[in-house]
């Protein structure tokens, strides 16, 4: 149906009667080029006759009979209106947030994730805050904004020392964090500078540069304890040191400290090893030279106990058979005594024919030593207890 048949009434009646009453629509601008160029352009669509028309209809939508407001288009707006306000309190939750519902501006509850419905404003508001992002700020150092007062402190031994570090944190308790702290991220950093300030008064120069990690540690828990007495529902995650040195001003000199400490330590570490090197040497040498000691008393011992034995053992066979012992002993000692010897020793009781020695018997003895040989005499020696001497 055209939007200007007259003829039939439609839903909201038939138009009234009368001349006055009477609204005849506006006369239609021709589509081609012709009559009145007006605001329509010659390659596009005539706005002007589209915004008429819209007009038009809502004036048909509002006009009742006899000139009045229909009732039934007011009741469908307000419904319209009602039901736009009603829908506007759905919302969605991310998986990694947490919605803080509040009713007047008094804390209601907390949502998790997921499609939620509160009451629309002003009556119920939501706050949705991330509570598994992790968060980082930087202090100090040549972070944007920084400020060079921020990485300058001072140590326990009263060095000044440039210190930047930044700090990993989350949210806990995401009510708390919505309604104890208004500024969150500048809170954080306040109580991050303030605490590495007072960890870092404690310690000396040499601990903060060479013990970062136990640093770090005891910056974390003085914050997180400093947090949990606000009630700010931030929980601190990680302290990180970038980088601890001294101010630009004063770098070469402690840098001439850092190198003669490290040749006093090579220096120290030298001596020790040369005199770990001796002690050992020298405990060695002790150790060989007691073991021979005792080698040696032990050798003595024994052999002073095999004479002793020996001893005894001939004195007994002695006090049994007294001549045959001192005969036995007599001819032991000659042969000792003779082995080396070139005498030749021939009983000649008794003899009638001529005694013929071996040729062996009289190469020189000595020979292998380089000693020349003694001459050889074979002569008749007085008897002694029926033996002859030669």
């Amino acid at each position: 149906m055209p939007w200007n048949d007259n003829a039939n009434p439609g839903p909201w009646g038939s138009p009234p009667s009368g001349d006055g009453d009477r609204r005849d629509p506006p006369p239609r601008r021709p589509r081609n080029g012709g009559g009145g160029g007006g605001g329509r352009r010659p390659d596009g669509p005539d706005l002007n006759a589209g915004f008429e028309r819209i007009s038009q209809r809502l004036r048909d939508f509002f006009n009742g009979p006899g000139g009045g407001v229909r009732p039934g288009a007011v009741a469908a707006v307000v419904g319209a209106a009602v039901g736009l306000w009603a829908l506007s309190g759905i919302y969605v939750v991310e998986p990694n947030e947490e919605a803080v519902v509040t009713t007047l501006g008094a804390y209601s509850r907390n949502e998790g994730p997921g499609l939620r419905y509160h009451l629309p404003a002003p009556i119920e508001q939501v706050q949705k805050v991330p509570v598994t992002r992790l968060q980082r700020l930087d202090v100090g150092g040549n972070a944007p904004g920084a400020l060079p007062e921020e990485s300058l402190m001072l140590t326990g031994d009263e060095n000044i020392i440039d210190l930047n570090f930044s700090v990993t944190w989350r949210v806990s308790d995401a009510d708390r964090f919505v309604f104890t702290i208004r500024d969150p991220e500048g809170s954080v950093k306040a109580i991050a500078e303030a605490a590495m300030r007072e960890v870092v008064g404690r310690s000396t120069f040499d601990q903060v540069t060479r013990n970062r990690g136990q640093i770090q540690l005891q910056a974390a828990e003085l914050m997180q304890r400093t947090l949990d007495a606000w009630g700010a529902g931030v929980r601190v995650d990680e302290v990180q040191i970038r980088s601890a040195q001294p101010p630009g001003e004063v770098q070469a000199a402690f840098r001439d400290v850092n190198n003669a400490e490290q040749d006093k330590v090579s220096k120290v570490n030298e001596a020790n090893t040369y005199r770990n090197r001796v002690i050992n040497e020298a405990k060695g040498d002790a150790a060989r030279i007691t073991q021979s000691a005792q080698g040696y008393r032990e050798q003595a011992v024994r052999e002073a106990t095999g004479d002793a034995s020996r001893f005894n053992a001939i004195l007994n066979e002695y006090r049994r058979a007294p001549g045959a012992t001192r005969d036995r002993i007599y001819i032991e000692t000659m042969q000792r005594v003779l082995q080396r010897s070139n005498k030749v020793i021939i009983d000649g009781q008794g003899a009638t024919a001529p005694i013929i020695l071996p040729p062996d018997i009289f190469r020189p003895r000595a020979a292998q030593q380089g000693a020349p040989a003694p001459d050889v005499q074979v002569q008749p020696q007085p008897q002694y207890q029926g033996r002859t001497a030669q």
